[in-house]
């Protein structure tokens, strides 16, 4: 397993690039609300949605650094916990995604979150 964890990591930010991208284009203003929060809002997201989506975008790039930290692509002082932080909350995404009830929302970010899972757990277990 060890020489997974840098692949891993690198494939975790690699995938988090997908909804780190689509927050900030929810954040400004892009008609993708029915790939998130349970498709309730098609369309625009209403402003303090957008407002939320800066803060979910930070959150993803927090735990993909975390992640490349962890994995040792990066050089950063990480305490253990920040790795099963990250992986805690790729978690719980994952689930919302595949328990979502917008199909597209689903069929989107439930392969793409599993695969977050996957590298984070092999990352997080290795490291």
């Amino acid at each position: 397993m060890e020489n997974l964890i840098v692949p891993a990591a690198i494939l975790y930010a690699l995938l988090t690039a997908a909804p780190f991208g689509m927050q900030l284009g929810l954040a400004a203003g892009a008609p993708w609300g029915h790939l998130t929060l349970g498709g309730v809002n098609p369309g625009r997201l209403p402003a303090k949605l957008r407002k939320a989506a800066i803060i979910q975008a930070a959150l993803l790039a927090a735990m993909a650094v975390t992640m490349l930290g962890r994995g040792g692509v990066l050089d950063l002082p990480l305490s253990p916990w920040a790795g099963w932080l990250a992986l805690a909350l790729t978690a719980m995404t994952m689930v919302a995604n595949l328990i979502t009830p917008s199909r597209p929302e689903r069929l989107l970010w439930g392969p793409v979150t599993v695969g977050m899972f996957l590298c984070g757990l092999v990352v997080v277990l290795g490291s």
